[in-house]
């Protein structure tokens, strides 16, 4: 592979630049080409930052990144009014997520992932020629596979998601993949949480929403809901009374350790 260097001091293009310098790339001249992947190789950066967390050297990623800028140069339709970006961004995006898909943590074997190409492949070729993607009986059909090799070549090469995912953010509070999700309900009545004695310190509302929260496991969308709140209040209610308790817990840890000394 080409190395590409990292973004130094490259001079940023406007957009009527690119424009030129994509038509003239397009009909084969090799140094717009060159100018135009040089000139956007901030962007390619930016993306790969995203990736950061994934376990892979972002050198090998921005590479990567740099091969999907190619393609958007080279695919890039001049007659539509839009900025080059708009089309780059998700071409280099997906360069890396497939990368990481064929290359990463969860290992697909060769037959599914060569399903997965056929599948994007067929979708593509369907796009050109309908408004709408094909239905999972409409891939089946045409590629002489049966719906469940569709789901589970489909299935298979999505990334894996991370519980601690942000979600969304509204004045410094997140929420993530996990306060989305709940689980099934704790055998053990509220009152026998051993925190019990410090949550009769919180007022009614902070006790329900950890005992909606903890005990009932509603995510902070459902708490939110019956509360009659939006959810950044859950979640920033929700901070608070954990750091509070913990300050409770510790000082009564405290406490039981001096008294256990002076015995």
């Amino acid at each position: 592979m080409r190395t590409i260097e990292q973004p130094s001091n490259n001079v940023l293009l406007t957009q009527e630049e690119m424009r030129g310098l994509i038509e003239k790339a397009q009909t084969g001249d090799v140094e717009a080409r060159k100018q135009m992947i040089e000139g956007n190789t901030r962007l390619v950066w930016s993306i790969v930052q995203r990736f950061a967390s994934r376990g892979v050297e972002l050198e090998d990623l921005f590479q990567i990144g740099c091969i999907g800028l190619m393609k958007s140069v080279d695919k890039f339709d001049l007659s539509y009014d839009v900025k080059f970006s708009t089309y780059a961004v998700p071409m280099i995006i997906g360069e890396i997520q497939r990368f990481l898909r064929d290359d990463g943590m969860v290992k697909v074997s060769r037959s599914i992932r060569e399903l997965n190409y056929k599948i994007r492949h067929a979708t593509d070729e369907y796009l050109k020629t309908n408004e709408k993607p094909p239905s999972i009986s409409e891939l089946a059909a045409m590629l002489g596979v049966s719906q469940d090799e569709v789901l589970v070549a489909t299935d298979a090469m999505r990334d894996p998601a991370s519980l601690h995912e942000q979600l969304f953010e509204s004045e410094g509070d997140s929420i993530t993949l996990m306060d989305q999700m709940k689980d099934e309900k704790s055998e053990l009545p509220f009152q026998y949480i051993p925190l019990k004695e410090v949550l009769t310190k919180l007022d009614k509302r902070e006790q329900s929403i950890i005992y909606l929260r903890y005990y009932l496991d509603l995510t902070q969308t459902d708490i939110a809901e019956r509360l009659g709140i939006s959810q950044v209040q859950v979640s920033r209610l929700e901070k608070k009374i954990l750091a509070q308790l913990k300050s409770w817990m510790e000082t009564n840890s405290s406490r039981t350790t001096k008294k256990t000394v002076s015995k």
